[in-house]
């Protein structure tokens, strides 16, 4: 009889065994956490959605669409697809649900499967797992920073060390077009160094070659324009203004120019964090995001400017799964796996964060993520520039502290606080702040 394995596991979906457990833990954990302080709330949509929530989503010439998407025509003759991705079906609950009437930006999470039909390899499959973040509703480049920032802090605490970010701005509807003709242009005139992919990608969408890994077209792509030369004064400002945080916040990052994600919903700020190795060589895209004003539009919603992130779950894991120094804190997990807490109260928030204008945001964004390190919640409300609505925001949640960040307060490196309860208000160095509000909290 012979040995062989009647059924397996079809090419490019894998079991999580039990001793594989613990990392999916390890990592499921810290994106909750980070999640939950950053006030972003859980939710979860179908793996099967109709096909043109992804077709005109994501868009009809990309990749993911045109190659690895699952469709299939139900008995009913619908056209339906196994999600490649979240942000599109995530759009689709905030319309459908009414999510605009909320107050804005909507800011939600979820982990789960997708399903791209692509040639496995190495930390890539047909059934391949994310962890993902959507802000909705809010155009300040601050949400930007903040959602690079949470990403960041998700791979730091699983151990990463040799991280960076990269970042590009891919323009919006008003500078882009123009840019695309530049950019078919210089194409063109080397279209025979070109893959047949990126031929054929010359007529529908020029901006995907830039996305292409094939090494002659990497070639050719080195010496194309770069859009950063041709962005309007919008998208310019914006994309300073998003870099003005990551300096604030002290992130690692370097301009990619010719980084463009391969979605067609971005426009604006495009990112990747990537794991470097000792020679200083990318070893690929750990998590990976950007802004995508026009696609609740798109969908049939209002015009709603929006922010997002996906990490790659199962590339994470495994590279987990090579550090020694966690392999026998995994081991001693699956034989004692952790018991879930019952009842369990989340820390209610005692401080809120107020701000007023661009630099304030930026010393604000740093000080919140310095109460995250010390792990005291504090609410905000980076998107809303009246300190009326921002202390109207701290009385209705009963909040009794208020830290405010004026302009004077920025540029002096202190912070007032308020007591809701009493009126009083103090000064205090903003690089005492954390330690003073430890002593109140008590």
């Amino acid at each position: 009889m012979s040995s062989k394995v009647k059924f397996q596991s079809l090419t490019g979906m894998h079991d999580i065994l039990p001793a594989d457990q613990p990392y999916w833990r390890k990592v499921s954990r810290t994106v909750e956490s980070v999640a939950g302080y950053y006030s972003f709330q859980r939710i979860d949509t179908p793996i099967v959605e109709q096909a043109e929530v992804f077709t005109k989503g994501v868009g009809q010439a990309t990749d993911i669409v045109e190659k690895e998407m699952y469709m299939f025509r139900t008995k009913g003759g619908d056209t339906i697809a196994l999600r490649p991705e979240f942000t599109a079906g995530i759009a689709r609950a905030y319309i459908e649900h009414g999510m605009y009437n909320l107050p804005q930006p909507v800011k939600v999470w979820t982990t789960g499967p997708l399903f791209r039909h692509e040639r496995p390899q190495a930390g890539r499959y047909r059934q391949l797992h994310q962890f993902n973040f959507e802000a909705l509703g809010d155009k300040s480049p601050s949400l930007d920073g903040q959602i690079i920032q949470m990403c960041y802090d998700i791979l730091k605490e699983l151990g990463f060390k040799n991280i960076t970010i990269e970042v590009n701005s891919i323009g919006d509807s008003e500078c882009r077009p123009y840019f695309k003709k530049i950019l078919a242009s210089y194409f063109k005139a080397h279209k025979s160094s070109l893959c047949s992919d990126c031929q054929r990608r010359l007529k529908e969408n020029p901006l995907r070659i830039l996305d292409c890994k094939d090494e002659k077209c990497q070639r050719v792509k080195a010496g194309a324009p770069q859009i950063l030369d041709h962005l309007c004064d919008n998208c310019r400002k914006h994309f300073k203004e998003v870099l003005e945080f990551l300096d604030e916040l002290q992130l690692p990052y370097t301009l990619n120019p010719y980084l463009v994600r391969g979605l067609d919903y971005y426009t604006k700020t495009v990112f990747e964090i990537v794991e470097k190795t000792d020679e200083g060589t990318s070893q690929g895209s750990l998590v990976g995001g950007g802004r995508y004003d026009g696609l609740i539009k798109l969908l049939g919603g209002r015009d709603t400017p929006a922010c997002g992130a996906a990490g790659g779950m199962d590339r994470i894991v495994n590279l987990l799964k090579t550090r020694e120094d966690l392999k026998k804190e995994m081991a001693k997990e699956v034989k004692n796996p952790p018991k879930v807490a019952k009842n369990e109260k989340e820390q209610k928030a005692e401080i809120f964060l107020a701000q007023l204008g661009q630099l304030a945001k930026r010393k604000s964004l740093k000080l919140f993520e310095e109460f995250r390190e010390a792990k005291i919640p504090v609410a905000e409300s980076f998107s809303k520039d009246s300190l009326r609505t921002q202390l109207k925001a701290a009385d209705k949640m009963g909040i009794r502290w208020v830290i405010i960040v004026g302009q004077k307060e920025a540029l002096e490196d202190f912070i007032t606080l308020r007591d809701m309860t009493s009126g009083v208000q103090i000064e205090i160095p903003m690089h005492k702040v954390v330690d003073e509000m430890k002593q109140k909290l008590k």
